[in-house]
């Protein structure tokens, strides 16, 4: 089951790049509209009918996060619609990914939370160093590519405030995670029209 989220005001160019994709993968697809508590009924259907002009999706669940409107629905359409099994994990585990997609996938999260909505879409995540040492933390490097200039800016902020709170919040999490102290190196850089480039999703861990 493939899920994507997207917000309320309008389709965006990254929407429609992660549709196009989506076109390609013959999975069962829903569509999520949050933050339904800022918009009219009457925007709301505009905007699903937009949706389906562009792409067929099994479902489509409007939902406000911050209220809580229909996230039960949500969870009983995915729960229905997943096969059942025997235990793959012990109930303990917590990811079955790689460490260093785990820290990546942290440190993209916490941009989506602090940064402005066009932010995130065009950031790639990468785990450049994840370095285990006999004494001390374990020493992470981390490099966040974006696609313009001024994206590098307000990623970093004001004095670099912005990329500081990003690093606190991701380490707090990634030492949750891990069980253990790590020493958090973000780096920016500008990689332009990195998501038109197989390479790109490689490197970050991915399959393209």
């Amino acid at each position: 089951i493939i899920a994507i989220m997207v917000e309320p005001f309008s389709i965006y160019e990254e929407d429609k790049f992660v549709l196009e994709k989506l076109k390609k993968l013959n999975k069962p697809a829903f569509l999520i509209i949050n933050k339904i508590d800022k918009i009219k009924e009457s925007q709301l259907e505009s905007l699903k009918q937009n949706y389906l002009d562009l792409f067929l999706f099994d479902r489509i669940i409007p939902v406000s996060a911050k209220k809580g409107t229909n996230l039960s629905i949500l969870m009983g359409e995915i729960i229905q619609r997943l096969p059942y099994h025997s235990i793959y994990y012990p109930g303990d585990f917590i990811t079955d990914q790689p460490e260093r997609i785990l820290v990546s996938e942290l440190v993209r999260e916490k941009i989506f939370i602090l940064t402005r909505a066009e932010i995130p879409y065009s950031t790639m995540v990468k785990v450049s160093q994840f370095e285990e040492r006999e004494r001390g933390p374990i020493y992470i490097r981390v490099v966040i590519y974006v696609e313009q200039k001024s994206q590098k800016g307000i990623l970093i902020g004001n004095s670099g405030k912005m990329i500081k709170k990003i690093g606190s919040l991701a380490r707090k999490e990634i030492e949750k995670r891990l069980g253990c102290h790590v020493y958090l190196d973000l780096w920016v850089g500008v990689k332009k029209n990195w998501r038109r480039q197989k390479q790109s999703f490689k490197e970050m861990g991915y399959p393209s």
